[in-house]
């Protein structure tokens, strides 16, 4: 009889021993890329071309004194500011693609991924087709989708971005 509860034990040591020894399912890392890194990504890949023509429309003294404040609000570090700054800009003109696309780059600070991407393909929809800030909209919607880990969707946003450089004409 005194043979069963040794066994037992030799038995639970043996599991105990095993165990130690399985590995360790994790999740997978978070991505390390922060929101200004993800800004400075949509910035590379959005410059202007040389051979380019971009076109920047005349603005309203208020809508360009709300982004002013914007812009001093994000040198500052505060994204709440800059937000409200570019809200209110779009109450005055809803369908800028500029205003919508740097109001999505405040969401995109500021971890609001979703968002980013909505306002991003929103400004895409009323906006021009190509050149900088063509290529600005996707890479901001590819980066909101990095953000929420789907990359396949990214994949998808990113090959969007070509589209949006035109060749120049060639003059001899």
């Amino acid at each position: 009889m005194n043979f069963l509860p040794r066994t037992v034990a030799a038995t639970a040591a043996l599991c105990l021993l095993l165990s130690a020894c399985a590995p360790v399912v994790q999740a997978p890392p978070a991505p390390t890329t922060d929101a200004k890194e993800r800004l400075a990504a949509i910035d590379a890949i959005a410059g202007a071309e040389d051979t380019e023509l971009d076109v920047q429309p005349l603005r309203d003294p208020q809508v360009e004194d709300l982004r002013l404040r914007a812009r001093r609000a994000l040198d500052a570090g505060d994204t709440a500011t800059a937000a409200d700054a570019l809200s209110q800009a779009l109450l005055i003109l809803p369908e800028d693609p500029a205003l919508l696309q740097e109001r999505a780059e405040v969401a995109l600070l500021q971890g609001q991924y979703e968002r980013a991407d909505t306002l991003a393909q929103r400004a895409y929809e009323v906006g021009s087709k190509v050149g900088p800030l063509c290529r600005r909209h996707w890479a901001t919607v590819e980066q909101a989708l990095l953000a929420r880990g789907l990359a396949q969707e990214a994949a998808a946003a990113q090959a969007r971005i070509g589209a949006c450089t035109v060749p120049g004409l060639k003059r001899m």
